[in-house]
């Protein structure tokens, strides 16, 4: 499917369904110092768009980290290309950093779609939406989200607009003050949500179910790069510096049929490269993924499979690996976080099943430089002395080490300790939750600490 041309975002509706509210869904620019495109997808939102077109409303898409339209390099809508896999740049524009981040000696920019064309587009919008609906991915990234709302109530002065995800969730008493719109906090689906929601645009229709936060309307993307697989939400772990739990309380897994319903969909499409949105892709593989992944080897798909959430190494088997394998699983991303076994902040590994888990891979085939291992980088009190090592460690097996820098997350297990130990008001102000300036470090980002990281992380 072609991209429209520019300023048009189209309405999506079921055939027999279209008598319902219209609601625009906004995906917000990142503001930061640095961010790349990692198989990127609004999953929450478009989850709600999902289920709101079920029941019967139109909807629309806005994603200004997507191209969106056709190129046209006259207007500033040429985007970088995309990578071998779907990954890439943003667009960029530089911009002021926000005030209690001045102090950063770094470049800080708007990624994603130009400002100028977003606000041409939603002007244009035709019919108008009856409701907005606009998503954060970090905490720290609510100026865009921000933004996005003060253009649209300026645009639609008394169209009901309504914020969610991490920050509006995370962030509840600091997004009631700052931004112009209803706060939803927590999934759509929940009942409570779902009874407000559809009270404030007056829309009338029974709670979804079924598939509701599961299904995906990833049709909503025209040409994609590269499309996502969510086959379940929540995880049934609870590491100390995770927040999922108080993003997504429960773990609950969806059926094989659905996610192989998504895959055909979206292969029909000529999309090729998938990335798993799981936070515990291991867990109970025979309730879908095993009969997904059997079907994908069975069908003969021409697709890659990606995991840029990291798997679990203990379960990593020599089964488990040589069905991924033949799935034609291509990136690899393991959670290792620390060598220091004994004072672990995840699920328990031990150094023998780590161990086990990195060669069960190698022997089931997969490529080195496809294999990249998470290490954990800014904890609070942590001693950097013991990442080094496991960066070593990670590159005798012949694997590429990737610093997962800390980020303190409201509602995690950890971020009372973040907050005591950074001389940031982390609690006060989510700008300062950016693991770009190295919030629980002592001293924080300097250039010179992070080209020596840079160079540690290359063998040199």
């Amino acid at each position: 499917m072609a991209r429209p041309i520019f300023p048009n975002i189209p309405w999506s509706a079921l055939p027999d369904r279209a008598d319902g509210p219209r609601v625009l869904g906004i995906n917000p620019w990142i503001t930061d110092f640095a961010a790349f495109n990692v198989w990127s997808r609004p999953a929450g939102l478009l989850a709600c768009l999902d289920m709101l077109r079920n029941a019967g409303a139109s909807v629309a898409l806005l994603d200004c980290l997507d191209p969106t339209w056709e190129p046209a390099p006259e207007l500033g809508l040429k985007w970088p290309k995309s990578g071998k896999y779907g990954t890439g740049h943003y667009h960029k524009e530089e911009i002021a950093p926000p005030a209690p981040l001045a102090f950063m000696d770094r470049r800080y920019s708007r990624y994603g779609l130009p400002r100028e064309r977003i606000v041409e587009a939603l002007a244009a919008l035709d019919p108008a939406p009856d409701a907005v609906m606009v998503t954060t991915v970090m905490t720290y990234w609510y100026p865009g989200a921000l933004d996005i709302l003060d253009i649209c109530a300026e645009l639609w002065p008394d169209t009901p607009r309504f914020l969610g995800g991490t920050y509006a969730t995370l962030c509840g008493e600091h997004a009631a003050r700052h931004a112009d719109a209803h706060l939803q906090q927590g999934p759509l689906e929940d009942p409570a949500n779902w009874a407000k929601f559809c009270e404030l645009i007056n829309f009338d229709i029974n709670q979804p179910s079924g598939n509701a936060g599961l299904s995906l309307s990833l049709d909503l993307y025209a040409d994609p790069a590269f499309s996502i697989i969510l086959g379940s939400r929540g995880c049934p772990f609870a590491c100390e510096y995770c927040a999922s739990r108080a993003l997504y309380p429960r773990f609950r897994q969806g059926t094989p049929e659905a996610v192989m319903e998504t895959v055909r969909s979206e292969h029909g499409r000529g999309v090729r490269d998938f990335a798993f949105y799981d936070d515990a892709l291991l867990v109970n593989p025979d309730r879908w993924l095993w009969p997904v992944l059997d079907e994908i080897a069975g069908a003969g798909l021409d697709i890659r499979l990606h995991t840029p959430n990291a798997m679990h190494v203990r379960h990593l088997t020599p089964e488990v690996c040589g069905r991924l394998k033949a799935a034609g699983l291509t990136t690899v991303r393991l959670g290792l976080e620390t060598t220091d076994f004994d004072h672990r902040h995840d699920v328990k590994l031990t150094r023998e099943q780590w161990e086990a888990g990195a060669r069960n891979l190698l022997d089931a085939g997969f490529d080195l430089d496809d294999i990249g291992v998470y290490i954990l980088f800014g904890l609070p009190g942590q001693d950097l002395g013991n990442v080094e090592q496991a960066v070593r460690h990670v590159r005798s097996f012949g694997f590429r080490p990737h610093l997962a820098h800390y980020t303190p997350i409201p509602g995690s297990p950890m971020f009372q300790a973040a907050c005591e130990a950074s001389p940031y008001p982390l609690a006060d102000e989510p700008l300062f939750q950016n693991n770009s300036i190295w919030p629980c470090v002592p001293g924080g980002f300097n250039w010179e600490d992070a080209r020596r990281w840079k160079m540690l992380m290359h063998g040199e």
